[in-house]
């Protein structure tokens, strides 16, 4: 495994990257969108016209996001050969700006301009997308002030790996076989093909210059894993349709379950070619990697319908499911090089579900439904609590403090969980 992944990156060139460029060059502005218009109008229905400004809206914000903050990526990158194929990408980003741009404007009639697009668009936008692309916007500044190699390396995994290969490209994949399938909107779906083969050719680049990184440097593959625990639980619920209506996709052909194994299967593969381990998968993804990407799919979707991740503005749903596959998460998410000398038990009395304990022993971790006899800590709480604790969505100290989270026990053992958990 390890020597295909090695020959499939050495014959990756950043030469050859921008040999395709030139080679594949297409021009936005001469797309026809006529036809397009009158399918817009006469063949799509109202439900579709809804579902698809909704989807194309995230793309055309996507792309004017990423058009806006590449430079640094250009002045961070090491070699010249980098800085040339960037600086490429920078130029593909703003001609599928132009693209999505153009067909809001002449066929969906949204604005006169890109500014009133943008602005009339802004509303479609999920809370999921807000926050993974406000992130890529604290990500520029903080490559501006910092181009070290460790924050370069952490700025080529939000963008290549979590915007381009988890997010982009599943949603590409869709559409363009939708359209194709049905024969609909002609200049679209051949716009659409044109963006696709550019970003396999970004994400090809960002897998190369990400392994490279993280090879070298131990720095680099840590501040990766750390973009990737942070930015994840965003990026799972970038695609909630309004109102969890599953038409605003399966009126197009797939499910949402469809699209998040895609994306799924998309972000494992070029984490395991960059040349991330199965263990710091589960770490960074909360699953069992040797699930399958359908089941491992199946799982983050079931946690965001639920509440658990996600928004967080409901209480999560308590069945028996739902519990279980939170809990289950929790045994990846140890760091196990703060764990105890000796094995531990930590027992969650929960007020509204059932106890669960975990259990940490020599580098594993295991999880079970029940009662410890002597457990080494007890945290009594609600499932609520302990969950917005787990997505960072309320400071355990806080929790204490309140009588929310109500420790008892090892308190040496209180302190240590803090480093216990990545």
């Amino acid at each position: 495994m390890a020597a295909t992944t090695t020959h499939r990156l050495d014959d990756i060139t950043y030469d050859g990257l921008y040999e395709r460029w030139e080679r594949g060059n297409w021009r936005a502005t001469e797309i026809d969108f006529t036809v397009d218009a009158t399918h817009w109008d006469e063949r799509f229905s109202d439900l579709e016209r809804r579902a698809a400004l909704w989807n194309y809206a995230m793309f055309l914000h996507g792309e004017d996001a990423v058009a806006d903050n590449l430079s640094p990526y250009i002045d961070a990158a090491p070699l010249e050969e980098q800085k040339y194929f960037l600086a490429t990408q920078q130029v593909d980003e703003a001609r599928h700006s132009v693209f999505f741009g153009r067909f809001m404007r002449e066929v969906v009639g949204c604005g006169d301009s890109y500014a009133r697009t943008l602005a009339q668009t802004q509303p479609e936008l999920t809370w999921g997308f807000r926050q993974v692309f406000a992130r890529l916007d604290r990500m520029a500044d903080e490559l501006r002030r910092d181009p070290s190699p460790p924050q370069l390396a952490a700025a080529i995994t939000l963008y290549h790996l979590v915007i381009e290969a988890n997010l982009a490209q599943p949603g590409q994949h869709f559409i363009t076989r939708y359209l194709e399938e049905s024969q609909l909107m002609p200049g679209f779906r051949a716009g659409m093909v044109h963006v696709a083969r550019d970003e396999q050719r970004h994400i090809g680049f960002g897998v190369k210059l990400l392994s490279e990184l993280v090879a070298g440097d131990p720095e680099c593959r840590a501040a990766a894993i750390e973009l990737l625990g942070e930015v994840l639980p965003w990026a799972v619920a970038v695609f909630v349709p309004p109102n969890w209506d599953a038409r605003y996709t399966e009126c197009f052909g797939f499910g949402l379950e469809e699209i998040y194994t895609e994306g799924t299967r998309s972000l494992w593969t070029k984490l395991r070619t960059v040349g991330f381990t199965d263990a710091e998968i589960a770490s960074i993804t909360r699953t069992d990697p040797s699930l399958s990407y359908e089941e491992a799919a199946r799982r983050a979707l079931l946690l965001v319908r639920a509440g658990v991740l996600g928004e967080g503005t409901r209480p999560p749903a308590l069945t028996p499911e739902v519990v279980a596959a939170f809990f289950d998460g929790m045994r990846f998410a140890i760091d196990h090089r703060h764990s105890p000398p000796r094995p531990v038990t930590i027992q969650w009395d929960l007020s509204d579900a059932e106890p669960w304990l975990l259990r940490i022993d020599n580098g594993s971790a295991s999880v079970e439904q029940g009662r410890a006899e002597r457990p080494d800590l007890t945290m009594s709480c609600r499932f609520r609590d302990i969950v917005d604790i787990a997505a960072g969505r309320e400071d355990p100290r806080r929790a204490i403090a309140t009588r929310r989270l109500r420790p008892k026990g090892n308190l040496r053992l209180l302190w240590r969980t803090q480093r216990l958990f990545t």
